[in-house]
């Protein structure tokens, strides 16, 4: 059992606004996590997917009205999407009764739909938060090997055998393609939508060229942009934008694409174990990505991430933006004696970071000269923690 570092937001969040958002892809520990905050308080708790307690919400106003004295756990609640201006005349009732803070914990596994839904009905009266696959700092350095090569989904990382970790991942990977993406987009073949899942791990990292993989899939550009933005708002892909330039250089203007869990990576490319990870091409790419996943899981929720790419080939594999406008700029390198490309320090030199920050898989921090300071994971994981929470 791992301790999950939302927790102690989950629990403040509940005691300041009537309703919490926890999204996050499925099997990610959403439920264990609210079950947990249930065993420390009265509550009842409501799977949507159960049509027997889907049918306790016939008449939800009336059912859900005998229950405000409760925290009320609504799971897969997207699958319920008249629920949201019933829930809001009930916290608006609640809260004339003195009772303002605490009331539902709505968990779904799809960002933009929930949102989408809750938005205007619940505006002013719910928070959200995000859990991810666990990361470095929960599941600790001595399994930062393991938590690269399997990803960070619970039951993958603590599968009894790298077999049975990657057929767990094959599983989730068939249930998504078979089940719950055709619940949310428009109809396509899942052969289709694995080989475009394939390919975005293929190219993990790469520039996202969506008229190239409708090409290659022979479908038409439309379908392609939907399904990734559908990959992108379950939570499965993350699009890192572009430096928004204002240098008048002659910047890449196009989004890089990461599959986000480095074990769905490996698992799409029928990656078993991690001398086979090692072995493959997309080794580098693919402990880039984990280390982007594990810095962005520890950052402060207003730090904004970027890459920088110019046309002369300056580039920046991540930047952080915080508040006050000032930039780190971070270079990840799956090297134990790494070297820094120029390409690097002429884009330092343009945008003139706070700090300069090399990723690599050593366990000693050291300076590299010209302001940069190489860091393990960890370390900066550490430091991005104690400066808030993501």
């Amino acid at each position: 059992m791992f301790t999950r570092r939302l927790a102690s937001f989950l629990h403040d969040s509940l005691a300041e606004v009537p309703a919490v958002a926890l999204l996050g892809p499925r099997q990610v520990g959403k439920t264990t996590l609210a079950l947990e905050v249930a065993r420390q308080r009265p509550s009842l708790y409501l799977d949507l997917e159960s049509e027997r307690d889907r049918a306790k919400l016939d008449q939800a106003e009336l059912y859900l009205a005998d229950h405000l004295d409760k925290l009320v756990i609504l799971d897969e609640v997207h699958r319920a999407p008249g629920l949201f201006m019933v829930l809001r005349g009930l916290i608006d009732q609640a809260r004339r009764a003195g009772k303002p803070s605490g009331h539902y914990l709505l968990l779904g596994s799809a960002s933009l739909d929930l949102l989408k839904q809750s938005g205007e009905s619940l505006a002013g009266r719910i928070s959200y938060l995000e859990l991810g696959p666990l990361d470095l700092l929960e599941v600790g350095a001595a399994q930062s090997d393991a938590l690269w090569i399997r990803g960070g989904f619970p039951d993958s990382l603590q599968a009894s055998s790298a077999a049975r970790s990657l057929r767990w991942r094959q599983d989730f990977i068939r249930t998504y393609l078979e089940r719950d993406v055709p619940q949310f987009g428009p109809r396509i073949a899942a052969q289709s939508l694995r080989l475009l899942w394939t390919m975005l791990a293929h190219q993990q990292g790469g520039m996202l060229n969506t008229t190239q993989l409708a090409r290659n899939l022979g479908l038409d550009v439309k379908t392609v942009g939907s399904y990734i933005n559908l990959l992108a708002d379950l939570l499965l892909v993350r699009r890192l934008l572009p430096w928004p330039s204002k240098l008048g250089k002659r910047l890449v203007k196009t989004p890089k694409l990461y599959v986000r869990d480095s074990g769905l990576v490996h698992a799409l490319l029928d990656l078993k174990d991690k001398e086979t990870v090692l072995s493959h091409p997309v080794v580098g790419a693919s402990w880039e990505g984990y280390c982007i996943e594990n810095l962005l899981a520890c950052a402060p929720a207003q730090v904004q991430p970027y890459f920088y790419r110019s046309s002369a080939g300056a580039e920046v594999d991540l930047l952080l933006q915080w508040p006050s406008g000032e930039l780190w700029a971070i270079e990840i390198k799956r090297s134990l004696s790494p070297k820094l490309e120029r390409g690097f320090h002429e884009a330092c030199a343009d945008l003139k970071p706070a700090r300069k920050i090399l990723i690599y898989p050593g366990l000693e921090s050291f300076p590299m000269g010209q302001d940069v300071k190489a860091l393990p994971l960890e370390q900066l994981c550490k430091e991005l923690q104690t400066m808030g929470y993501s």
